[in-house]
């Protein structure tokens, strides 16, 4: 993924409105490319930055149709610090620092999930969550309109790396769902300060028994963050080149 990636005036965009649980009404711009089983990448922290649009153009280049919901921040652009300050500004949407519940953001995330597979006309799409938005791609598992789903370096809720960014209705729907369809797959770097090892312990005691293996973890060697973006390294046999390459023949399994 070192070639200049797709520019976002290539993508067809559109608004999108749904009511949340909360009472408010969300909105948000969501760009799509590609033809084929739709990706929705759900961006992280720093933004839709050329990483995360690289990464878009992997999917397109393997045959999927990616959604890119654009939540806060610049387009094609890194912004970690100014995008800090409007996610915490967003707290209608955002709820960075709550356990045992989720952000009203996922409600909008659910409804766009259904929204790309009645207008795909496909059997259900896949997800990706990274950094503050990783913790969402377990969330949305509990939708009957999502298939499959990649939890890159979860980070929420803030500063409580021990508790989940879901309530306990949630984990009960989320590992009955995950039965009837297919595991979820969950990314780190060993040394990662943000998404530690303890909260990888708070999912797989959480979704995980001795003979069913919900989410299935996998930490990659090194100190970095961003997985699939910012930390990311296009060499054959690096760690996330291999972790890039599983996760596009898992989404292939189950939703081509």
């Amino acid at each position: 993924m070192n070639h200049p990636a797709t520019p976002i005036t290539d993508y067809d965009s559109a608004p999108f409105s749904a009511n949340c649980s909360a009472g408010q009404t969300i909105s948000h711009d969501v760009y799509r490319r590609g033809r084929g089983a739709p990706i929705i990448i759900i961006q992280e922290l720093p933004g839709i930055g050329p990483e995360t649009m690289r990464l878009a153009d992997e999917f397109v280049e393997h045959g999927f149709e990616v959604i890119l919901p654009h939540l806060f921040g610049p387009l094609e652009k890194v912004s970690i610090g100014g995008n800090l300050v409007r996610v915490f500004c967003m707290r209608k949407e955002f709820s960075l620092f709550e356990a045992n519940g989720s952000s009203p953001i996922v409600d909008w995330l659910k409804a766009l999930c259904r929204d790309v597979k009645a207008q795909s006309q496909t059997k259900g799409v896949g997800v990706i969550g990274m950094c503050l938005t990783g913790n969402f791609a377990i969330s949305l598992m509990a939708d009957d309109s999502v298939l499959a789903a990649v939890s890159s370096q979860p980070s929420m809720p803030l500063l409580k790396p021990t508790q989940l960014h879901m309530s306990d209705e949630d984990i009960t729907t989320i590992r009955q769902r995950i039965d009837n369809t297919a595991p979820i797959h969950a990314y780190r770097f060993a040394e990662d300060p943000m998404c530690t090892a303890e909260k990888y312990h708070a999912i797989e005691n959480a979704f995980n028994d001795p003979d069913a293996a919900r989410v299935i973890t996998h930490t990659l060697p090194g100190k970095g963050h961003s997985v699939l973006t910012l930390d990311f390294v296009n060499e054959s046999g690096h760690p996330t080149r291999e972790a890039l390459n599983d996760i596009l023949a898992y989404f292939s399994v189950q939703l081509q």
